[in-house]
């Protein structure tokens, strides 16, 4: 593709950012569209509930090339986020590429590329691309479950929506709130409203495992999932000789029963009855978060309680006010009903044609190195590699792309890269009992979803810094000369094959 060919970004969150400013520094003339009236995706101000917070640290969660504020916590809270990513959009000169305010409605495949109808304040307009990348966010169609009664419990007084509507905590103050979900969205805003709602609850149909940010004796959230010895815990597709060497010593399973035993100490998960059913190796799905801090203190102190492995079956109103009935048949009153109870992953502006070429039966996104589509042409996916080091991922997804369409490296045909997708696809819903998102998480392998993408560019990390990073947690400024091409070649590979017409 020529430089000069125009492309198209759906979404002005972490990984279409990132695109645009990858895409635009290699000469592609750039927009990006979004709905919203500032940058941000997950962390725009729209969507922002009481309590979000990142899971990362900012020495982690940021770009290789653009460092958190030094005033800015260790963990950075959503405005703080937002407020970096525009820094972002500054400090490149991103400004000129966005169309915020704009939502693209309909996003139609023709010869030449795309026509694209947008919506803005002054109407429906069209415009084109040559290229287009879907860019709207793994969790970007909140879910709020249908539940029985909401029109009686709303006409009683009741407020009930999804936590990313809810974003003045102090609507919270003297009400008595409850909180759907067990997720780190749940978590977190449960902990928030507890300070000043008259009571809190969360009822979780199912409680997960969640690592807390420090468990002592120089152990942390980061050190263990962060790192390349973390991954190697987890039983990846293309097992290495550490996993192998791990297994040979029973140094595996054992060592997760030792963190299982230590997060369930440090948490107190015994005496609050907050033990969930299973191993901590289910943190290794696209459900894996973060402990809220001061969570299990408010719950120890009883500013929150827990209802477990229970749902809510029946909303009601009535002279006595609006409340709940749970499953196992007590009632609660509950005066905002917050439901974190996840996102779709949703591509609505496409064709019924284009998605059903892009899912499988199961809705799974059949996306080659979760990126390129087989079988549709001039579109690509960004953040659909939903990873730990959110970032990183995106930037390192965004020079794959460029890479991709200024033909610096050219990918498998079209079969091998459908083989691929399918195997990795079983794998993933085998490990994970299905909690994959969808096709689009490569929790916990992160590090090496990354060096699959630089494989593929022909470039790989120093010795020095891949031997680092199995001890300490990523840097993703150690990434920096990589991407700006200055690293160390990867080792000759067999010339692939050409790619088939797409």
């Amino acid at each position: 593709m020529q430089s000069g060919s125009r492309i198209g970004i759906v979404g002005a969150g972490v990984a279409g950012l990132a695109c645009a400013k990858v895409l635009s520094q290699a000469g592609f003339p750039v927009e990006v569209f979004d709905r919203t009236p500032d940058v941000g995706g997950v962390w725009s101000a729209t969507r922002r509930y009481p309590g979000l917070r990142a899971q990362n640290s900012k020495s982690t969660v940021a770009f290789s090339d653009h460092p958190m504020p030094e005033d800015f916590p260790r963990w950075p809270d959503g405005q703080q986020m937002q407020a970096y990513l525009a820094g972002y959009v500054q400090e490149f000169g991103l400004g000129r590429h966005l169309r915020l305010g704009t939502e693209v409605v309909a996003a139609d495949p023709v010869d030449s590329g795309w026509l694209l109808e947008i919506r803005d304040e002054l109407g429906t307009h069209r415009t084109s691309c040559d290229h287009l990348i879907v860019a709207n966010g793994v969790y970007s169609d909140p879910v709020l479950p249908e539940l029985p009664g909401a029109a009686a419990f709303r006409a009683a007084g009741g407020r009930l929506c999804h936590v990313s509507q809810f974003h003045d905590v102090e609507q919270a103050r003297d009400r008595s709130v409850i909180v759907v979900g067990y997720g780190k969205s749940a978590c977190d805003v449960a902990e928030a409203v507890s300070h000043i709602a008259d009571e809190t609850t969360v009822v979780a149909r199912r409680l997960t495992w969640k690592m807390p940010r420090t468990m002592g004796l120089g152990a942390d959230y980061e050190r263990l999932l962060l790192t390349r010895l973390g991954e190697a815990h987890f039983a990846s597709r293309f097992p290495h000789r550490a996993e192998r060497l791990l297994d040979r010593l029973a140094l595996r399973q054992s060592n997760l029963d030792l963190l299982q035993e230590r997060v369930i100490r440090r948490l107190k998960l015994r005496e609050l009855d907050l033990v969930p059913h299973g191993s901590i190796a289910e943190i290794a799905t696209s459900r894996a978060s973060l402990a809220t801090e001061g969570f299990a203190e408010q719950v120890e102190a009883g500013r929150i309680a827990v209802h477990r492995d229970t749902e809510i079956v029946e909303l009601i109103g009535g002279t006595h006010g609006p409340a709940v009935r749970l499953a196992d048949g007590s009632l609660k009153l509950a005066e905002i009903v917050l439901c974190a109870t996840g996102y779709r992953q949703e591509v609505p502006f496409l064709t019924p044609f284009v998605r059903r070429a892009l899912t499988d039966d199961a809705g799974d996104f059949r996306l080659y190195r979760h990126i390129l589509p087989v079988e549709v042409p001039n579109l690509s996916f960004a953040g659909y590699n939903s990873s730990n080091v959110s970032a990183l991922s995106a930037e390192v997804s965004a020079h794959w792309i460029a890479g991709l369409l200024t033909g610096r490296f050219v990918p498998p045909v079209d079969e091998l890269m459908n083989n691929d997708i399918d195997a990795r696809l079983e794998w993933s819903r085998e490990r994970s009992a299905g909690e994959h998102a969808h096709g689009a998480s490569v929790v916990p392998f992160s590090l090496g979803n990354i060096d699959e993408m630089l494989d593929d560019l022909g470039t790989r990390l120093p010795a020095t810094t891949r031997l680092a990073q199995w001890v300490r947690p990523v840097r993703p400024a150690s990434y920096r000369a990589v991407l700006r091409g200055d690293s160390v070649p990867a080792p000759a590979a067999p010339t692939p094959e050409p790619v088939a017409e797409r």
